[in-house]
């Protein structure tokens, strides 16, 4: 996939090149422009400039249904659409999925993704409201059975992205580090890993 963005507020000269069935971690502070690469290829606004190529397709000569239909995202607040459930599942489920929790909310679309079999996952703060040992599982859950799927995450948990192949830092919109989790970390000036010291994490470096 290749992103080519130049989208005021959101992403700004955006470019980089991730493989096909990569696992990408994606970080930065707050407004970054993090979250908004999701927005962006879910087309949940259009870019104004540049261009957005998966497989070599340009995902604004695709329709949207088809193209979300390829998508999965778990994002940090997922809301339920529960209008065709009464009865079914034998669960009663209250306007927004509000009667469940948000981490149940999140398990639920990990769900879905599985079902959906996706060709690029998003997992926009995933697992935030779940405890350790409930994001171990699920993470296990990403690597076993995500494998042929090119897989985008967002954690503020940093140590959960470290089994990635490549870690990306934004700031401001642009891409300042695009590299190995090891590479990175073993640069005593990157971005990930001052971010790492300063959230108090071990830092580990492997070959």
């Amino acid at each position: 996939m290749r992103y080519q963005q130049n989208l005021p507020l959101v992403l700004n000269r955006f470019t980089c090149c991730i493989r096909p069935k990569e696992k990408v971690g994606i970080v930065g502070r707050t407004g970054s422009g993090k979250s908004s690469v999701g927005v962006l290829l879910l087309r949940l606004v259009e870019r104004c400039g540049g261009s957005v190529l998966i497989d070599g397709v340009d995902i604004s000569d695709v329709g949207l249904a088809d193209l979300r239909s390829k998508l999965s995202i778990i994002p940090q607040d997922p809301v339920l659409f529960v209008s065709q459930l009464p009865l079914k599942l034998e669960s009663e489920v209250v306007e927004n999925g509000e009667n469940f929790s948000v981490g149940e909310r999140q398990l639920l679309c990990v769900a879905r993704a599985l079902l959906r079999r996706c060709k690029v996952l998003i997992l926009d703060e995933a697992t935030a409201s779940m405890d350790a040992e409930t994001d171990a599982l699920i993470q296990e859950t990403i690597r076993s059975s995500f494998q042929d799927c090119t897989t985008l995450t967002i954690a503020h948990r940093l140590h959960t992205l470290l089994a990635s192949d490549r870690i990306m830092v934004l700031n401001q919109g642009q891409v300042v580090e695009f590299d190995t989790p090891s590479r990175l970390l073993a640069n005593e000036n990157s971005r990930l890993r001052s971010m790492m010291v300063a959230a108090g994490n071990k830092i580990s470096v492997r070959g």
